[in-house]
């Protein structure tokens, strides 16, 4: 028996292709690789060799010129000279041979320069005699018409191009004329002679001014090697090193900027972890009080239930003020933690004493107001004095003085809260701002201490400060120090210490 077997293939349409998307083109310009220090010294060397070439090319232009116009001012000058021998002298001569012979005898031509003495149909004569020259007889034929008709040309020879210019002089029935030629390859290797020194100078220079722009593009650059260096040595956990500052430039500036911004992420990391170590120690406590609490609850006992709820209640709404309050913190770094608004200090410092007479049974007194108008934060600066005389109760007993007041000097505003309590010992006045800092805690002090670690950051988000000082008679007395001007004239009333009135 055989057995077929049926083989079962898949149609290509029902083959899927997966094609992946090309992968984005990367934003950032492609980087050339050559180093800012060798492009700096290769612009350099590309303007310096700009420069020389140009001052060549015009040298080489302004010389030929000049060469070719005192070569032309010495043929005018042979032609001029022997137009006024022909005046004075040849008057008597009645031959042309003669008349040249007695010119050329008595001239002195210069080393590039030939005279020919052309009579008739061909020359006769020569100055110097031993160039083979006139003889040619490509010189010959580029010099007849010259002869017969005057003017100038100029010949390719075996010596190199000559300059031909004749002058025409017709005695009688005899014609002739006074050539004179002029080695031009001469002057002109001159030039070349001089042009090659230039260039054996300018190669020279050019190489030394490129070596001193590489020193110079390397000492430059070397603040912004030691930034890259000291940026890359700069740890996520280490921001203390600072960049190397040297010089009074740009860098130095950009150095100087990239230092302050250093300073800030410190200053940001460490009060950022300074803040979660702090955070994180404060919370531990009221959990394990909770856990503990909730392990060693008996859920048949609905007294204890009842009395373990209520202390977890209390223990979470001590952990609800808790991170309130570092919330609030966090935020004070935000440029939007204050809302500036026009303020009147004297109706500001009012309305907050008379809000704080429901924190305690105190004797609770207005010492100054400033009757100005700021640009500040009224809500703000109202729960940092609220804060204050909140600390002040604290540590102040029923029938204490806890006085409020404000001030304007035309520069500087100054609220302050004073009690005749215990006072803040001088050891503890800067300690007492910071976070979680406390200092002597008074009886039934349930706080944090963040309560005055956020009036200091109010009083710094606008750009003051608070601190603490000795009241008058005792005590201490919290002020607040606000910098600006005021938007309208102050004038600060001076109060007698006398019980604020019912509201």
């Amino acid at each position: 028996m055989t057995t077929a077997t049926t083989a079962t293939t898949t149609p290509a349409a029902a083959v899927a292709t997966t094609t992946e998307p090309p992968a984005p083109a990367d934003p950032r310009p492609r980087r050339s690789g050559v180093s800012v220090r060798v492009r700096i010294t290769a612009a350099v060397a590309a303007l310096v060799l700009l420069a020389l070439s140009a001052a060549g090319a015009i040298v080489y232009v302004i010389e030929s010129q000049r060469l070719e116009q005192q070569t032309v001012d010495a043929v005018d000058q042979e032609l001029d000279e022997f137009a006024a021998f022909t005046q004075s002298r040849g008057r008597g001569v009645t031959e042309v041979g003669p008349l040249l012979r007695a010119f050329m005898a008595g001239s002195v031509p210069d080393d590039d320069e030939l005279l020919v003495g052309w009579v008739g149909d061909r020359p006769t004569q020569q100055f110097p005699r031993d160039d083979p020259l006139p003889r040619d007889a490509a010189f010959q034929a580029a010099a007849a018409p010259l002869v017969r008709d005057g003017g100038s040309t100029r010949l390719d020879t075996a010596e190199g191009e000559v300059l031909v210019t004749a002058q025409p002089v017709v005695l009688g029935e005899q014609r002739g004329a006074l050539v004179v030629v002029v080695q031009l390859d001469e002057g002109r290797g001159g030039l070349r002679d001089t042009m090659r020194t230039y260039a054996i100078v300018a190669a020279l220079s050019l190489l030394l001014v490129t070596a001193a722009a590489f020193w110079q593009a390397g000492r430059l650059l070397a603040p912004l090697r030691v930034l890259r260096e000291s940026a890359e040595a700069i740890g996520e956990t280490d921001l203390s090193r600072r960049v190397p500052e040297s010089g009074n430039d740009d860098i130095t500036a950009l150095t100087h900027t990239v230092n302050g911004m250093l300073e800030r992420l410190e200053a940001a990391f460490v009060g950022q972890r300074r803040f979660l170590d702090d955070a994180g120690h404060e919370l531990r406590t009221p959990l394990t009080v909770l856990r503990g609490h909730l392990e060693l609850l008996d859920t048949g006992d609905p007294e204890e239930v009842a009395e373990t709820r209520a202390l977890l209640l209390d223990e979470v709404d001590r952990m609800s003020r808790l991170v309130g309050d570092l919330i609030l913190l966090a935020k004070s770094d935000r440029p939007d933690f204050v809302t500036p608004a026009g303020v009147d200090l004297e109706h500001l410092t009012e309305d907050v004493l008379a809000k704080a007479r429901a924190l305690g049974d105190r004797e609770w007194l207005l010492d100054a107001t400033a009757a100005v108008t700021m640009h500040l934060d009224g809500q703000r600066l109202t729960q940092a004095l609220l804060q204050l005389a909140d600390n002040a109760v604290k540590h102040t007993a029923p029938g204490d003085v806890v006085a409020l007041g404000s001030s304007y000097d035309g520069g500087t505003a100054r609220l302050w809260v004073r009690d005749t309590g215990p006072g803040v010992a001088p050891e503890e006045r800067e300690a007492i701002f910071e976070r979680f800092g406390r200092g002597r805690v008074a009886e039934h002090d349930e706080g944090f201490g963040l309560g005055l670690s956020i009036v200091r950051a109010i009083a710094q988000a606008h750009g003051g400060d608070v601190a603490v000082e000795d009241a008058q008679p005792r005590g201490a007395r919290f002020v607040i120090t606000l910098p600006g001007p005021a938007s309208a004239a102050a004038s600060t009333v001076v109060l007698e210490e006398e019980p604020w009135p019912a509201s």
